[in-house]
């Protein structure tokens, strides 16, 4: 099966849009979103009801458990607390409903889902080696995807050598075998990516060949700046998106 994985979605409905449209050029048999479809932009309905429509699984992130109030946002930057305040007052019904339905890890096909890591779903960025090689030691299955992070890279273990983690981050089209050793798989950020790529991020999955494909997708930036500023979201969540940071 070929699946699609995406993350980090953050209401950026054009980044979202152009995705979705890369996917289905792509002709993968599903979808599967690993978390916060809203937080930062300025678009939360339509994208948790675009995601809620064509996605086989979605996870919950820790912007959405905060727009759900599960989460204090006194651990959150300014800039996120204010959009988690904003989206708390303009989401829809519907919108939060999807999201208390939602949890932060699952498995499908022999595939471990997290929006942040292994050891703790939610809240913990797999960053360095070190990170790496924890989370590996808490995964219970060969493959593990997450996000969270907002930066496409993978980091892997030989099952011989199991003290020994190699990663790097994967720029666009970069193509990975994952028959041997242990995984963990990060497709990168749809709305707002900080690996110094503005393009939006997606990753296709095979899971009958084992092999992983990144792929980067140029969306309108301008678009999705001048939503967050007609929202009155801060200045610098609009600035942001055209660096990659």
């Amino acid at each position: 099966m070929r699946a699609a994985v995406f993350s980090d979605v953050h209401a950026n409905l054009p980044a979202l849009e152009a995705v979705f449209e890369s996917i289905e050029a792509a002709g993968v048999d599903e979808i599967w979103c690993l978390g916060d479809v809203v937080g930062y932009g300025a678009r939360p309905d339509a994208c948790a009801r675009l995601i809620e429509e064509r996605c086989a699984v979605c996870l919950v992130g820790n912007h959405d458990l905060a727009v759900l109030g599960a989460l204090d946002v006194s651990t959150f930057s300014d800039q996120a607390a204010a959009a988690v305040r904003w989206t708390q007052g303009e989401a829809a019904a519907e919108t939060l409903d999807f999201l208390r339905g939602l949890e932060p890890a699952e498995t499908r096909q022999g595939v471990g889902m997290f929006h942040a890591s292994p050891r703790d779903p939610i809240w913990e960025y797999v960053l360095s080696l070190d990170q790496a090689e924890d989370a590996l030691d808490a995964q219970t299955e060969r493959i593990g995807l997450i996000g969270h992070s907002h930066v496409a890279l993978f980091f892997m273990r030989e099952l011989q050598a199991r003290s020994h983690v190699q990663g790097a981050q994967a720029g666009d089209g970069a193509l990975l075998s994952l028959e041997d050793g242990t995984w963990l798989l990060n497709p990168g950020s749809v709305g707002q990516p900080r690996d110094g790529d503005a393009r939006a991020a997606w990753l296709e999955l095979d899971t009958e060949r084992w092999a992983a494909r990144y792929h980067r997708v140029p969306y309108d930036v301008e678009a999705a700046a001048t939503a967050i500023l007609a929202a009155g979201l801060p200045v610098g969540l609009a600035e942001r998106l055209a660096v990659g940071r």
